[in-house]
């Protein structure tokens, strides 16, 4: 039979585990780690540990010492102790005591464990003004009321039995992901504890199986995390959650008490409006919490800029479903990835019967399309997905005759949809997604718009044509002519195919409604020959990058390499799953999955330097860390056609960030062994990110297997579409389905790189020097002119990254200070801060006092010294968010004039550096590094601006949290009203500012 799983469910479980005791690290400030066997004492007074020098009753700590459990490194003790690294964040906890907050600093051997510890002392510590009910057990508990009325409306003879399968049933109903296997194992299991021979269910044996099976103890410890230590959240409770946890703003208690109508599963619980651990659990697993932000679900971006400057959904081989060598053309081809949202499809047409052109593999005519057949197939589906322009790339193989009717058939079907204005020769860029809605361009070749030919001879760059050559052994490298008619060339206005000479010459010379298309060999050689001329170069052209003729099996090239370089249109097939098909499907979520996303800003302004190879931080663009909790996961399936092994899977999660070079890593968790239905995984990983506008996320599920392992599932999300705090992931099958109720479950959380990140390693031998600061550093031109107006942005640049950076650093000092990790919230500050800062009869000992409308907090009389430092930090705070709402106008306003100075000189560049003897590659330097000081000065005042609109909020939500804590003298005082008065002021400050720059 299965090992008993016995589930951690509630606090009475907590409880009788301390009780049994188990070995946890002791670690000392010394760099010192001991094993010591801890235990609760039986009258749950006091926790005990041994072996000890001590005698027993000093190797002892009183439950009622104990001021506050924390879990993570969070106490000087962890930060300092030189052996920190090695110790797992999720495995480490500290119980603080006393009058001065002395830490017992413990580590336990899992993560699960040191939940269990925290959950229940936390418990203990609240509930020790109260008589204790323990032993009890969980009977009151509403979770237990509810069971027993769910238990009672199905036993219909009211006898307080039914029958084992009836009681399966009635589990199942309330939990459907679960096996009807596990089910009546684990009543066997509890019916074999009990000495039974009977199969018939009691309630209590009913209850005790729903809670092992149904309880997720991830879920519970959360529960009781935020609940305060009851085994309940009220619409208080949530609202903090909401708030604090998931970045959710303006909740209301009407927005809480509605979500626990909804998911709460008692009527009791309802009507008095509380959640219990399963309404909670359903909560956490609605589309409410799914990681993708619901903003994204619609377009959310600009789509008024040229077509240029968007990524564009593209496929390759449309017609086909199969390989692109043998497979047969099928209609099913546009219609699935039309219904993706692709906005770019290829029609590769040639002679057909009956002076009917046709689509066809031509190596495999065994299937063959009417040409007209498919056009009205995408006619029918072109904006089902997206409002926004089609792309029809035309790959012409037809006779004169036959591409006359092509014509025919084409302004028949689409009609006016057919976008055919010439582009204008006064404007300079492509026209905007949103001017050409619901339009279907074609492109193709064009023949020259002077000569009054009615036909003529056109290069063809068709890259199947070059395929079908290179593989029938009949190529020799010449480029091949073909004839197209008039009508079909007056067709392509805005997309007309012209052949990539270099950049030099494409600058100069190529028309802004000209399109070059890329072999993937062409493309990677000029991504990593002229990274930045490919970005400069795909500011004003749509560049098209399709796979390798070499691809037969039709595999996917990794769309995020040109993507890197500013490639719109990257052609891939959408009939082959796997990494690359995910990473494209994923991309394309974002913005509405309309098809178009907008690119980064740094790949769009007309004057700015970037890198498709950047190994390092990003000009003008600050990095981001990224924490990512891998806590748990549901119902993973068996990898499909996986090896022999029976229904057990061994999984681990990996993390991949793709983005840009210096973003790209990967990480994995331990191995779970023989668990599918609920793995623990509880491990933290941190990603530092230099440009979140390009960077994705992809979660792979993956079963540890000694032959290979095997693929259970992933979801790919764009960083910008990451919704922080608890969240459920949905995975998706090798080929790209949701999986029913198949997640993981994650924490995510999004912090400046000085507001996060680990702590410096200290040794208590080498006194470590205060860490450098990084300055963005502008470069030399090399024109005295244009050096000059640069040198004198140096100074406000470096007071813009030291306002900005002694913010994050004094946030951080006060986090530290209140044992939080770098990822919590201010508000969780305050929280914290208050319950120091109030006394046991419920006074604070400070005083809410406002200063030219900001918050600061003035001690009541003496204080201890731990409450000293807590509000020296916490003043320094208030003062450097102080410095910097007032001076960021000033210092922003001096980079924004040297960089209007700065761009005067754009235009004459080029005179100047010939002026001045620079030529060639010195001239190119030159204008290379005149991009990157505007790309410095512009992002770093973004910046400021930025730190200054988080400052002001950040002040309001420290005055709002101040107020509702009662940190002022008490309710309804002077200071709440002259508290409520000055946020009032801040924000008529603010407004009229806004409205001075309108």
């Amino acid at each position: 039979s299965m090992p008993s799983e016995k589930k951690i469910s509630s606090a009475h479980d907590c409880i009788s585990f301390m009780q049994a005791g188990c070995e946890l690290k002791k670690v000392r400030p010394n760099s010192r780690i001991y094993n010591r066997f801890f235990t609760l004492d039986t009258d749950l007074q006091a926790l005990r540990w041994e072996p000890s020098k001590k005698d027993l009753e000093k190797a002892k700590l009183d439950i009622s010492a104990i001021k506050e459990i924390r879990l993570g490194k969070n106490t000087e003790t962890f930060r300092n102790n030189g052996l920190a690294d090695q110790i797992c964040e999720d495995c480490a906890f500290s119980i603080l005591h006393g009058e001065n907050y002395e830490s017992l600093d413990l580590v336990a051997n899992s993560a699960d464990v040191a939940n269990i510890w925290v959950s229940g002392l936390r418990y203990l510590v609240s509930r020790s003004k109260q008589p204790l009910d323990f032993m009890e057990g969980n009977q009151n508990t509403p979770r237990f009321m509810w069971l027993k009325t769910v238990f009672e409306a199905a036993d219909v003879d009211g006898n307080g039995i039914m029958l084992e399968d009836t009681s399966v049933e009635l589990i199942k109903q309330l939990n459907p992901t679960l096996k009807e296997s596990k089910i009546r194992l684990k009543f066997k299991e509890i019916q074999k504890s009990k000495e039974k021979l009977t199969t018939r269910v009691t309630e209590e044996e009913f209850c005790e199986a729903f809670c092992e099976l149904c309880t997720r103890p991830e879920v519970y410890f959360l529960l009781v995390q935020i609940s305060k230590n009851k085994e309940y959240l009220d619409a208080n409770d949530l609202m903090l959650f909401l708030e604090v946890e998931q970045g959710v703003t303006h909740v209301t208690e009407d927005m809480c008490l509605d979500i626990i109508r909804r998911y709460e599963l008692s009527e009791d619980g309802r009507q008095k409006g509380f959640l219990a651990i399963d309404g909670f659990t359903q909560y956490l697993l609605s589309p409410e919490c799914d990681i993708f932000d619901p903003e994204q679900k619609k377009v959310a971006q600009d789509m008024t800029q040229p077509l240029s400057h968007y990524y564009i959904n593209a496929s390759h081989n449309t017609y086909l479903i199969e390989d692109q060598f043998r497979g047969p053309a099928d209609i099913n081809g546009y219609v699935r990835a039309l219904k993706m949202g692709c906005r770019s499809i290829e029609l590769d047409v040639s002679d057909g019967p009956d002076n009917e052109p046709i689509l066809c593999n031509r190596n495999n005519m065994a299937m063959l399309l009417s040409f007209r057949s498919v056009l009205e197939v995408i006619n029918k589906f072109a904006f089902v997905a997206s409002e926004y322009p089609l792309i029809l790339c035309l790959g012409n193989h037809c006779s004169l005759p036959q591409q006359r009717v092509m014509v025919q058939q084409m302004k028949k079907v689409f009609g006016n949809k057919l976008y055919t204005e010439a582009p204008l020769s006064s404007e300079s860029y492509l026209p905007s997604p949103e001017k050409l809605k619901h339009m279907i361009i074609v492109k193709g070749k064009k023949l020259p718009s002077e000569s009054d030919l009615l036909e003529g001879e056109v290069t063809d760059e068709d890259e199947e044509a070059e395929m079908s050559r290179r593989v029938s052994g009949d190529y020799n490298g010449e480029q091949k002519h073909i004839w197209l008619c008039r009508e079909l060339s007056d067709l392509v206005s805005i997309c007309k195919s012209v052949q990539y000479r270099d950049f030099e010459l494409s600058m100069k010379t190529q028309n802004y409604w000209e399109i070059c298309s890329f072999s993937e060999t062409l493309a990677s050689r000029i991504a990593n020959e002229y990274p930045e001329d490919f970005v400069n170069y795909n500011k004003k052209f749509l560049s098209r990058v399709y796979p390798s003729a070499m691809r037969i099996d039709s595999s996917n090239l990794n769309p995020q390499d040109f993507w890197n370089c500013g490639c719109q249109i990257v052609a891939m097939n959408f009939q082959t799953p796997g990494p690359m098909m995910d990473l494209h499907t994923g991309w394309f979520l974002q913005n509405g999955g309309c098809g178009y996303v907008l690119r980064p800003s740094i790949m769009r302004d007309e004057v700015s330097y970037f890198s498709a190879n950047t190994k390092g931080i990003v000009p003008g663009v600050s990095p981001l860390l990224l924490h990512i909790k891998i806590i748990s996961g549901q119902n993973f399936p068996k990898p499909k056609g996986a090896c022999a092994k029976g229904d057990v899977i061994d999984p681990y999660v990996c993390v991949e960030i793709h983005g840009i070079p210096a973003d790209c890593s990967e990480q994995r968790t331990k191995t779970v062994q023989q668990n599918s239905d609920n793995p623990i995984f509880d491990e933290t990983f941190e990603f530092q990110v230099n440009l979140p506008e390009l960077t994705m996320v992809r979660f792979v599920i993956l079963d540890d297997d000694y032959i290979g392992d095997e693929f259970i599932g992933q979801y790919t999300i764009p960083f910008e579409c990451l919704q922080p705090g608890y969240r459920h992931v949905p995975l998706r099958s090798f080929v790209g389905d949701i999986m029913e109720h198949v997640t993981l479950f994650v924490h995510i959380a999004i912090t400046n790189r000085s507001g996060g990140g680990k702590a410096q390693k200290r040794s208590l031998s080498v006194r470590m020097g205060k860490k450098v600061r990084e300055y963005t550093m502008l470069r030399n031109i090399g024109l005295k002119t244009i050096d000059d107006i640069f040198k004198i942005a140096v100074h406000p640049l470096r007071e813009a990254i030291d306002m900005r950076e002694n913010m994050q650093n004094a946030i951080v000092s006060v986090k530290e200070l209140c044992g939080l990790p770098p990822i919590a919230s201010l508000k969780q500050c305050l929280l914290t801060l208050s319950s120091r800062l109030i006394t046991s009869d419920s006074t604070p000992s400070v005083s809410l006092v406002m200063k030219d409308c900001f918050p600061y907090l003035e001690p009541l009389g003496t204080i201890p010294d731990v409450q000293k430092r807590m509000l020296a930090a916490y003043d320094l705070m208030i003062q450097e968010s102080r410095v910097l709402i007032e001076m960021a106008d000033t210092v922003q306003e001096k980079i924004v004039q040297c960089q209007k100075a700065g761009m005067e000189f754009h235009e004459e560049l080029h005179n100047l550096g010939a002026k001045e003897g620079l030529k060639g590659r010195k001239l190119n330097k030159a204008i290379e590094s005149f991009a990157w000081n505007i790309t410095v000065l512009k992002g770093q005042g973004d910046l400021l601006k930025n730190a200054k609109n988080e400052a002001v909020e950040n002040i309001k939500q420290i005055q709002l949290a101040c107020l509702s804590c009662g940190l002022s003298k008490g309710p309804g005082s002077a200071a709440e009203a002259k508290g409520k008065r000055s946020l009032e002021a801040i924000e008529e400050k603010e407004s009229s500012e806004e409205n001075g720059k309108l």
